[in-house]
């Protein structure tokens, strides 16, 4: 009796339960690869695609009237929906809000969310295609030699920078708190890449490469831990470009997700991390 030997790299292993955790983190019930659609609300009460009901919304609060036979319930309580009940978020919030269909009655999630400080729903069908043939993101072999240390060079402040999004039509922002400088191998320049800070000081950067519409999406991104002072009083993070992730707009049109900043583009092939989903 044989059994698959772990790694002996444990740089290897660890990548290999990340791309284990990631796609598991993808395949979770009404996440990502459920999207079916995308849909603004108007000022009057309208029928939407793909749920029951009549949506609206006078700007502030958004509205949703549908009678007992639509079979609509509320997602936090199972309440079913006889008559009108209303939601209100601020920007960027979101809300799973009602769900239908199916034995259960929760086949489909209606997610709520305000962008660019307008209301609009996504419906989430666990019934998707996308979701039930899902066997995992095709990734690049892994290479040790994108495995980056990188300085990190925080600005005196954080700077908001207008950026666009998935959705032409939702303009976001990222707030920049300083650059991570590196070298990519077999290039003498230094590369730089406008940083966004995360919980507990971790940084996530946004970037092109040269891969980009070829063997990977239109932009990824990667993650680094919490940057260390090193023995020099340089602040350093490990830049690893084998963990460089799609973001949801890759697998659905119904994302709404933030492009990389202007001069986040690398003149190098990021022949790392994970591909395009569907080429």
């Amino acid at each position: 009796m044989t059994t698959d030997a772990p790694p002996a790299d444990p740089q290897l292993a660890r990548w290999q339960r990340f791309r284990k955790n990631r796609n598991e983190a993808l395949a979770s019930d009404y996440g990502w690869l459920t999207l079916t659609s995308f849909q603004w609300l108007g000022d009057s009460p309208s029928a939407v695609e793909l749920a029951p009901g009549l949506w609206s919304t006078d700007g502030t609060t958004a509205f949703l009237t549908a009678a007992a036979a639509d079979g609509l319930t509320l997602v936090g309580t199972g309440e079913p929906v006889d008559g009108s009940v209303s939601a209100k978020l601020a920007d960027e919030e979101s809300l799973m809000w009602v769900q239908f269909g199916g034995d259960d009655g929760r086949r489909v999630r209606v997610e709520l969310a305000m962008r660019a400080n307008k209301y609009a729903i996504r419906t989430r069908d666990s019934a998707s295609p996308v979701f039930t043939g899902f066997d995992g993101v095709p990734t690049f072999d892994y290479r040790p030699d994108l495995v980056i240390e990188a300085r990190f060079l925080p600005y005196p402040e954080p700077v908001d920078v207008p950026i666009g999004t998935a959705n032409p039509l939702v303009d976001g922002v990222h707030r920049s708190v300083g650059e991570l400088v590196f070298r990519l191998p077999g290039q003498e320049h230094e590369c730089r890449l406008q940083a966004e800070e995360e919980k507990l000081g971790a940084l996530t950067v946004t970037f092109h490469d040269e891969t980009n519409g070829l063997s990977t999406d239109e932009w990824r991104k990667v993650s680094t831990a919490r940057p260390r002072v090193d023995s020099m009083g340089n602040r350093t993070v490990i830049l690893d470009f084998n963990r460089a992730i799609n973001y949801p707009s890759a697998f659905t049109p119904y994302g709404t997700c933030p492009m990389p900043v202007k001069n986040n583009s690398l003149d190098y092939r990021i022949e790392a991390g994970e591909k395009q989903p569907f080429a």
